[in-house]
């Protein structure tokens, strides 16, 4: 045989061992949407949400870091005596070929001030970190979106219309009086 046939002989049988391993392991695991929403001051931490689709096994996210951030940390809203407050994770599970969510409403990040480079490129580099036996991590890209109603003034979020400084009248009734 020539030495290009065995070459290509010997990397043919060596793509096909690495197929025989993954055999019947189904997809892996993934970090496959999300986005950063700032906070709507400067000094306020924005919110991190995000979907990972699970690998063969049960695994557990146990932190996100940020080179381009002071601190992040992952934190759950839950509802205790019907007040809703946010309590930090130590790790949450990411079922075997199921989901787990980060979402408005349920377990998010808190991301406290991003770098200004980050912002302006749109997206925040993220170190997502499972256990499993080799502590994975997937590097992801979340896109950065900015606060709900931002202005120049730094009022971002508010609804002056609806604020009730008239003694019981808002909005064009207030005007009136």
């Amino acid at each position: 045989m020539k030495p290009f046939a065995i070459a290509a002989l010997a990397a043919t049988a060596l793509t096909l061992t690495a197929c025989e391993k993954n055999l019947g392991a189904g997809q892996p695991l993934n970090v496959v949407a999300g986005y950063i929403q700032m906070g709507a001051t400067p000094d306020s931490p924005a919110a991190g949400y995000f979907t990972v689709e699970g690998g063969p096994r049960d695994v557990e996210l146990v932190a996100v870091t940020a080179d381009l951030a002071q601190r992040v940390e992952m934190h759950e809203s839950v509802k205790e005596n019907g007040v809703v407050t946010m309590k930090p994770l130590a790790a949450a599970v990411v079922p075997a070929k199921g989901k787990l969510e980060f979402k408005p409403g349920g377990k998010h990040l808190m991301i406290w001030h991003i770098n200004g480079a980050a912002v302006r490129a749109g997206k925040l580099p993220m170190a997502f970190v499972f256990t499993d036996n080799d502590n994975e991590r997937i590097l992801f890209d979340l896109p950065i979106k900015p606060a709900p109603n931002a202005s120049a003034d730094g009022m971002a979020g508010m609804d002056h219309g609806s604020m009730d400084m008239s003694g019981g009248k808002t909005g064009a009734d207030a005007a009136k009086k």
